[in-house]
């Protein structure tokens, strides 16, 4: 019985008490007060009358005082009765009669993924499950968040566990289980699903690392710490020691380096396309990529603009380096020593610590509570904070927040105080990436296209949301290019590579005249992503 007829039925039962009983205290008011005898019918006809406010009959006015008091309460009665069958009991009627019914099977779907429980964690894999043309049945125990997926068009299931929701998805069908409840939730689902006869792969999002292997034990196939992997993400992107932002360039020495400059959004460089701000005329330095709004725009074209806030992606000599950055005065070129700035203390925030420190990074942390790790207890949102925690001399500040709305503000904060420090932030909500970048994030990542790309690993066989862009110095025989000048081949259009280095002998040139050409014997060090140095190779081989 639905909710709203359960409480019509109560109300029924309760208005036939309420004139029952005001009937029969009327009648006996009648007779020995009043001295007028009313039958138990006509005693009714009053109790409605009053009740209902629509009148009292034949009865109009009464002497004793016991009798006015029973009919001013019988009106108050009445008039309480009016307000209350609105909205407690006629308008969830209404509701439940014309609002969309919520399904609770889905006897069409096959070879469909089913998603027990819905949230942030899975919004990116429902996306890339679409485009693959897979579809999803969410299982959702809540009524409100249910009727929201089934708005957005999505195939909903409402219903509990406990009452076999779960054998209504056509599981049998299903190519896969994704659990993403709470750990001991999701472990119960494991078990049901197994003991409905499902043999296919259920795969779990775990709350706490040390639960992954009693998953594995409940019987799913998978188990995985988004939170974790998240944090790996966020350490990756603030230290080279991590994640090198350009792998294979250690092996030139210190003859060459990847340098990353601002452009400040006041800078003269601003607006100005490659070419115009003459990156290319210095000798011994090469353009290779520019981050913009946590996306590396590589290889970088003549035309390629220099964005406000943009991060210039720079490999040269040392030298070269310095040289372009003093003619360039109004570039910032970022740190690459001091520590770094974690906000938040919570299990991401940690994660991204003890990776930093296992590679040798210095790291402060501040946390609103004492706590594991914390060095300074107090509100990320205190601009004496910030201070105290020595924000101008950091390499990066990572925000490893539990609140997006807190992220976004304290980026604005930072980027007042420190514009040049570049903030690395942890987005809960996919829908609130594009926000804190608006606010001056250099580089946002949500849990959900962690999870996105862990699931749909495994589920599509390919890795279909990326992290982060990976650039490769490689090595490669030039004996297709003798004869020409490095910055002259045509490799932008034909390859996405860019030659940053010339090996002749035991010599590593770096700086090319005018009249330099590649010669018989030199090799090449070219410098792109890996589809390409696959083409470069291809072309040269």
């Amino acid at each position: 019985m639905q909710r709203s007829h359960h409480r019509i039925v109560i109300f029924v039962g309760i208005l036939i008490l309420l004139l029952v009983s005001m009937s029969l205290l009327y009648m006996l008011g009648m007779n020995y007060l009043e001295g007028k005898p009313r039958t138990f019918w006509q005693a009714l006809q009053w109790a409605a009358g009053t009740t209902s406010t629509t009148g009292y009959s034949l009865d109009t006015s009464w002497t004793h005082p016991v009798m006015v008091i029973l009919v001013v309460f019988a009106q108050f009665v009445g008039v309480t009765l009016i307000f209350m069958v609105l909205p407690i009991f006629l308008i969830p009627l209404l509701e439940e009669r014309f609002e969309t019914k919520l399904p609770n099977e889905s006897a069409r779907a096959k070879n469909h993924v089913v998603i027990f429980d819905y949230g942030p964690t899975v919004a990116s894999l429902i996306v890339e499950l679409a485009q693959a043309g897979i579809a999803t049945v969410i299982i959702d125990e809540d009524e409100a968040q249910a009727r929201h997926l089934l708005a957005q068009g999505h195939q909903v299931l409402f219903g509990n566990l406990d009452e076999g929701v779960l054998g209504k998805s056509n599981l049998s069908q299903a190519r896969a289980l994704i659990v993403n409840g709470s750990d001991e939730r999701n472990a119960a689902t494991i078990i049901a699903a197994r003991q409905l006869g499902y043999a296919g792969e259920i795969l779990a999002l775990v709350e706490d690392p040390y639960h992954r292997q009693p998953m594995i034990l409940a019987g799913a196939n998978g188990a995985y710490t988004p939170r974790h992997v998240l944090g790996a993400a966020l350490a990756a992107r603030a230290s080279q020691k991590v994640n090198p932002k350009v792998s294979g360039i250690q092996h030139l020495g210190h003859k060459l380096q990847v340098a990353e400059v601002r452009i400040p959004r006041n800078s003269a460089l601003s607006g100005k396309t490659l070419a115009e701000a003459a990156f290319g005329q210095h000798a011994g330095v090469t353009a290779i990529g520019q981050w913009v709004n946590g996306k590396l725009i590589s290889p970088p074209t003549p035309d390629m603009r220099l964005e406000p806030g943009g991060i210039l992606m720079l490999v040269g000599s040392d030298d070269s380096i310095r040289n372009i950055m003093a003619l360039c005065a109004d570039a910032r070129l970022l740190r690459r020593d001091g520590p770094f700035l974690i906000a938040g203390g919570g299990e991401v925030g940690r994660k991204v610590a003890q990776l930093l420190k296992d590679c040798g990074e210095q790291t402060f942390m501040i946390d609103t509570q004492p706590g594991p790790g914390v060095d300074l207890v107090g509100n990320i949102l205190d601009t004496q904070i910030l201070r105290q925690a020595g924000l101008d001399n950091v390499q990066a500040v990572i925000l490893a927040l539990s609140s997006d709305s807190t992220t976004l503000f304290s980026t604005v904060i930072i980027k007042d105080l420190a514009p040049d420090v570049p903030v690395i932030a942890r987005v809960n909500s996919i829908e609130n990436v594009e926000r804190i970048y608006v606010a001056g994030a250099d580089f946002a990542l949500s849990i959900s296209q962690v999870s996105g790309q862990l699931l749909a690993l495994r589920l599509l066989g390919k890795e279909s949301v990326s992290l982060d862009a990976e650039l490769q110095v490689v090595k490669i025989s030039a004996r297709r290019l003798e004869n020409c000048h490095p910055k002259h081949i045509d490799l932008h259009q034909k390859t996405g590579c860019t030659i940053v280095a010339v090996e002749r002998g035991e010599e590593l040139l770096v700086e090319f005249a005018p009249e330099f050409v590649i010669q018989p014997g030199d090799a090449v060090y070219i410098c792109g992503d890996g589809d390409a140095v696959h083409k470069f190779s291809q072309m040269n081989s």
